[in-house]
């Protein structure tokens, strides 16, 4: 029965096509609308997620808070602080530095470029690793002996030296109010995609380098900030656990309350900002939903016009024995396969749009298909709900008094 109903509404359907296009446009537009910004909002969602793992999720940053009014010298971090903690915490930090960058302007010749120098240790390839394309990357004497070595990326070398194989040129750069020249030990690669290239800050014009952090350490081996990566075995509760330890550690240690620190996670920040896009992205959503309703008002109109229309078909399958529970199934059907179809059509344009968006700016694209069952099963259940007026409409009519209508 429900087969025979399906095939009776595809035939009014393809009866009057252009009605039932424009009828279902309503549909393709709301559907369309909800897939493209859930896929769109999800998809910025996955970028950040991916960006933040790049950067590091076990990533921390600690400092003095910046609302001290009574701000000390002690406050202050040194060499001394990072080995203490190294050496309490073990191979729980998998690594610290005091997250120290300088920016300026480097001059090789008559060449000129703005340049961010990251200061970083030797080990700091174990947990943000690049390509060493040439060259080597810092050791444990570059750091130690505070050496004025640099390693740099290899799209700035070939832009300042002609060639991505800069190792042993040199580049001039003032740090702090002291000029500094600095020799290229290594040139390095990082696969990055746009962006990742611009939420890290690359790709802007500005080159990049990595020189010895304790070249950073001005004025006095004072610093104001330190950064550490905790060790990727460690799980949520113990990764919690460690944060509060050592905030707590360098509180006692610095005669301060854990309070008096500013402290953050790269796995905080992550989710922060997951929580906003997925609240912009519901919210939004929400909206262009909207426009389901209107398309499901316009089912409704169409569908009471059909019943006007097909008073004496109505008539006829009654008089031939259709129970008004069959007339009301048949309408009911047609609703839902105007909306399901119109769901369908939405699904797929939006689908196709966003797809090719990706294509063009090289992104991953993320389209969930429960979000997209769930879209299409949401369109048939409008058709039902606004076709069931029409339905009992139809379903009412006298047999005798509809096969009279002209």
């Amino acid at each position: 029965m429900l087969l025979e109903n399906m095939k009776m509404a595809f035939a009014a359907l393809k009866a009057n096509k252009m009605r039932s296009f424009l009828t279902m446009l309503g549909i393709i537009i709301g559907i369309g609308s909800v897939i493209a910004i859930v896929s769109i909002g999800d998809t910025m969602r996955r970028m950040f997620t991916d960006l933040y793992k790049d950067v590091g999720i076990t990533q921390a940053f600690i400092q003095p808070g910046y609302w001290l009014e009574d701000l000390r010298q002690s406050d202050y971090f040194t060499v001394d602080d990072i080995e203490k903690l190294k050496e309490i915490f073990g191979d729980d930090i998998a690594y610290i530095d005091s997250s120290a960058s300088v920016s300026g302007e480097i001059t090789v010749g008559r060449r000129k470029k703005n340049f961010n120098l990251t200061g970083i240790d030797y080990n700091y390839q174990d947990v943000q690793p690049v390509d060493i394309v040439y060259g080597r990357y810092l050791n444990e004497g570059d750091i130690k002996g505070r050496k004025q070595n640099a390693v740099m990326e290899a799209e700035a070398a070939k832009e300042m030296f002609g060639s991505e194989n800069a190792v042993g040129k040199t580049f001039r750069m003032t740090v702090y109010g002291s000029v500094l020249e600095f020799n290229i030990v290594g040139v390095y690669k990082k696969e990055m995609s746009p962006f990742q290239k611009l939420m890290m800050g690359t790709g802007n014009g500005t080159g990049e380098a990595f020189i010895p952090w304790t070249l950073l350490t001005w004025p006095n081996d004072f610093f104001y900030s330190l950064r550490y990566f905790a060790d990727t075995k460690l799980d949520e509760e113990q990764l919690s656990a460690l944060n509060s330890d050592i905030v707590s550690y360098i509180a006692r240690s610095k005669g301060r309350n854990a309070e008096d620190f500013y402290f953050t996670t790269a796995a905080n920040e992550m989710g922060a900002v997951d929580s906003v896009l997925g609240g912009v992205s519901a919210a939004v959503g929400g909206i262009a939903a909207i426009s389901l309703l209107v398309g499901g008002i316009g089912i409704m109109n169409i569908m009471l016009v059909s019943v006007t229309e097909r008073t004496r078909e109505i008539g006829t399958r009654k008089a031939l024995g259709a129970t008004t529970t069959d007339i009301m199934i048949q309408f009911l059907t047609e609703s839902a396969v105007l909306s399901a179809v119109g769901g369908l059509i939405g699904v797929m344009l939006a689908a196709g749009l966003v797809s090719l968006g990706g294509l063009i700016f090289s992104l991953p694209v993320v389209i969930k298909p429960g979000v997209v069952i769930m879209a299409v099963g949401f369109s048939a259940l409008v058709g039902i709900f606004f076709g069931i007026y029409p339905a009992k409409k139809a379903a009412a009519n006298d047999p005798i008094i509809a096969l009279r209508y002209e």
